[in-house]
């Protein structure tokens, strides 16, 4: 095993050997905007506990270590460095050791991350570590358990702004070099490593405060900063970022009684960044991407303060009480994903939370829970690369959703006394699933065993349908079917679910609006519904309606008539968002043939409100065309599909959300079918003018990717436009609409720059490769063999973050069921199973990414001959 990959059964040795108390760290980052400098020195001080004459290890990823001195001794670094690690012997009953070296500025977005700013050529620095980069900058004990509190020192270019999780305490300059200046950081509180965080770079700051009286009569302060890049200021909304920030802390503080721990709260948007957003205490680090220097919609919005919130939630699940190990990383990640959006609900003028959360969140997690990978909440991580690959749908919006189960089973207060207790029990320390379910257990007076047993530490989702007996219209037996198999274990895994049955008829004004509804209890395979007995028929009879249980809805074939030639009809916006699951999760699973799913969105999403969920089944529809519609009628579903779009682009309200979606739709559906082509090409050049419609700098590299797609748009063309937009997101689009051309010396180039080169960024990679995969399939074909060969060598060559990238991102899944074929005897999948049962020793990441890619395949496969 690589040293980069620590097993949980070392972690658990080294805690038990050690107790970690403190780090001082420095890092001299003065030269960073000189290209040709490749690191930075970095030095860590750590003390720590151990038992007499043991030995143990730090980890470091570095490019060279110069000393190392423990207790007083240097030790000969030739000795105890063994690539990643170093290894320390001899251990006193209090140690400390300090090692210096150099360490190695990313561009994967891993470790210390160093960009370049097209726009104006200046270097900016951040941090991100999760689940184990901190050993990228300075040494340390990477693992959560291991806390310590932290001092971090900067030395930088004195005009710049730095900062860390402390406060700033000191700013002096460095002696003999006027250029530059050492920022001195407040000690923090105890935290994991993977939370610490540094970030350096000319970034425009803005300021606030927030401050609230608690119970005990003194007053929490909370300094405030927002950081961006200095060439996005002028679209950089601080007001309202600060406006979310203060409801939210207030919000937190009332809800928790924990106030606020870790003194400031700073917020910073950063360039390719490879996640939403990091929880790191006192400095929050977000995409750059929530900076709207384009038109945004109002999801958008509220999915920018759903992140926020969810961050937030993380400084007290998370970072004040951090899992052991990361089997409990939902003790975090569910939490926060729930909260998140209970934030949004309750401390912003959003009243669409959960409809988002069940049209969107929901369905990312039913989609990783039908994988052949999937995995409990509670999951079973034995090492590192196992941890970065849950980072998932099961770990967020699974976890969420059953602990929004487990709110209404438990009751909202008791839920809330737990968690306050749990933070008052566990401050600054680590825990695991049993101190949660104890504290929780306390509060409700309820046994969480078999709740957490059958919920927590299980996987796969459940489907359920309503069988219905009628008479004349009068409602006999109505009956719930529950199916569930495990991906896992093969065995049906029928979990309890308490569920609510709404009964939906259309009212004098027309609108089916919800007459009544009953709650009951679903156990085992069937459950009998008495409570209807003798009601009349309802129009829609709506399974699991206000979202309270997490499961996959079959619509009784009465009910799905009326949801498809009705839809529209269906007043409330769960309601709807609902229905649109169900026949999305039916032309997914093959049960109903896509081109259904792609008609219902044309006749429907044209009277769809609810920005959010607009988005979602535009998205869907797109999906669908490309991957679940038979390749036969494909091209005429795809014709119909963007006539409807460039109709209700000219038809949408002036600069309304709606108007964008559609314009956006019009250009990504363009990429693979060329039927509205000249629309694209007028609205892009201004000849063809769509009254309200701001053609910004995202979409019209969106239209000319449509173009470029199809071999309309010259390399000088799309060099043109990135010399009228120089920026980070320019040269992304520029990335893709280059690699998008259908020319086989162009997806050569890609491919190479891609798979064979290491100067892509990690932004820009992706570009590149979505734009390789935007081709017919005989420019890909010959492609197909080569990906299989060089699989283990990018794995082993590449980061994680770079190599996931890669083997996800040119998996050959984009294919067509040829006739007479079987779905699993595709040559791609023969070709998957092959390389799967012929390196049976591959890495576990690697194999797991190249089992859901071949699932994903399998599954439209399977839909395309649904017809």
């Amino acid at each position: 095993m690589s040293n980069h990959n620590l097993s949980r059964d070392e972690a658990a040795t080294r805690s038990a050997l050690i107790t970690t108390h403190s780090y001082d760290v420095t890092l001299d980052v003065r030269d960073a905007a000189d290209p040709a400098v490749a690191g930075y020195a970095s030095t860590s001080t750590i003390t720590f506990s151990a038992d007499s004459g043991s030995a143990t290890f730090l980890d470091f990823i570095s490019g060279g270590v110069d000393s190392v001195v423990l207790n007083g001794r240097l030790l000969d670094v030739g000795s105890v460095v063994d690539r990643d690690r170093i290894i320390l012997e001899g251990l006193e009953a209090e140690n400390t050791v300090t090692v210096t070296g150099t360490a190695l500025y990313s561009r994967s977005g891993e470790g210390m991350h160093r960009f370049v700013d097209p726009a104006d050529g200046e270097c900016y620095l951040y941090t991100q570590y999760e689940p184990a980069d901190s050993r990228r900058v300075f040494a340390n004990f990477e693992q959560p358990d291991l806390k310590a509190e932290f001092t971090f020192h900067v030395i930088a270019p004195a005009a710049w702004e730095v900062a860390s999780n402390g406060v700033e305490e000191a700013r002096t300059p460095v002696p003999g070099d006027p250029r530059a200046a050492q920022w001195d950081f407040a000690t923090t509180k105890r935290m994991s490593t993977y939370i610490t965080t540094v970030l350096a770079g000319p970034y425009f700051k803005a300021e606030d405060h927030w401050g609230a009286k608690l119970d005990d009569g003194t007053r929490l302060d909370v300094p405030l900063a927002l950081f961006c890049r200095a060439s996005l200021a002028g679209s950089f909304d601080a007001d309202e970022l600060f406006r979310l920030t203060k409801s939210g802390l207030a919000f937190f503080n009332e809800l928790f009684a924990y106030p606020y721990p870790w003194g400031k709260y700073d917020q910073a948007f950063v360039p390719e960044y490879n996640l939403g957003a990091m929880e790191n205490p006192g400095l929050v680090t977000f995409t750059e991407k929530y900076v709207y220097a384009s038109r945004a919609t109002d999801a958008q919005y509220q999915a920018r303060a759903n992140t926020l919130m969810h961050e937030m939630a993380h400084m007290w699940f998370g970072d004040l009480v951090t899992m052991n190990w990361w089997d409990d990383l939902w003790l975090k990640e569910s939490f926060a994903d729930y909260m998140g959006t209970l934030g949004v609900d309750r401390a912003t003028d959003w009243d669409t939370a959960w409809v988002n959360f069940a049209s969107k969140r929901k369905a990312w997690a039913y989609v990783q829970d039908q994988l052949p990978t999937t995995h409990p909440i509670v999951a079973d991580i034995p090492d590192l690369e196992a941890a970065k690959q849950n980072f998932d749908g099961i770990t967020y919006a699974k976890g969420a959703s059953v602990l929004k189960q487990l709110v209404a089973y438990v009751g909202f207060d008791a839920f809330i006394a737990g968690s306050r207790q749990y933070f008052r029990d566990h401050e600054f320390a680590n825990t695991s699933l049993q101190d949660l379910l104890q504290v929780l257990s306390v509060a409700s007076g309820r046994d969480l065993a078999d709740w957490a047993r059958q919920w927590l530490q299980t996987s796969g989702i459940s489907t359920v349908a309503a069988e219905i007996v009628e008479d004349d219209g009068v409602l006999g037996a109505v009956t719930l079917q529950q199916e569930a198999i495990d991906p896992l274990t093969g065995h049906q895994e029928l979990r309890p679910h308490r569920m609510r049955l709404g009964l939906y008829d259309t009212d004098s004004t027309g609108a089916l609006v919800r007459t009544e509804n009953i709650d009951v209890d679903v156990a085992g395979p069937s459950t009998l519904v008495t409570a209807l007995n003798g009601k009349r028929r309802p129009a829609l009879l709506l399974v699991n309606d206000d979202d309270l249980s997490y499961v996959k809805v079959r619509l009784d074939p009465e009910s799905e008539h009326t949801v498809r030639t009705s839809l529209d009809k269906i007043s409330d916006p769960m309601a709807r968002a609902l229905c649109w699951t169900a026949l999305w999760d039916s032309a997914r699973d093959g049960v109903t043939p896509a081109a259904r799913y792609v008609s219902a969105v044309e006749q429907f999403a044209t009277s769809e409100t609810g920005i959010g969920v607009l988005l979602n089944v535009l998205g869907n529809a797109a999906s669908a065309i490309e991957r679940y519609v038979a390749s036969e009628t494909r091209e005429a579903v795809r014709k119909e599909f963007l006539a409807v779009a460039a109709e209700q682009l000219m038809a949408a309200a002036p600069g309304s959300d709606s108007q964008l979606a559609w314009a956006r739709t019009l250009a990504d559906v363009s990429r693979h079918g060329d039927s509205q082509l000249t629309l694209v090409r007028g609205v892009l050049e201004g000849s063809t003018v769509v009254e309200g419609l701001a053609v910004d700098a995202e979409l019209r590299w969106s239209l000319w990717q449509a173009l470029a797609a199809h071999g309309q748009a010259t390399l000088a063309e799309l060099d043109h436009e990135l010399e009228a937009d120089k920026t980070a997101s320019g040269r992304e689009g520029h990335a893709l609409a280059s690699a998008a051309r259908p020319d086989a010396s162009v997806k050569a180039a890609a491919w190479d720059s891609a798979v064979n080169s290491t100067g892509l960024s990690n932004e820009i990679l992706s570009a590149t490769i979505a734009g390789f995969v935007t081709a017919p399939g005989d420019l890909l074909e010959r492609y197909v063999e080569p990906y299989f060969e060089c699989l283990e060598r990018v794995w082993s060559e590449r980061s994680i973050e770079i190599a996931g990238r890669i083997v996800r991102g040119l998996f050959p899944g984009a294919q067509d069921l040829p006739e007479g074929v079987r779905p699993a005897d595709h040559p791609v999948l023969v070709r998957a199973d092959h390389w799967l049962r012929d390196h049976d020793g591959a890495p576990r990441a690697l194999r797991r990414i190249i089992i859901e890619q071949r699932s994903h395949l399998l599954r439209a496969l399977t839909a395309q001959a649904a017809g």
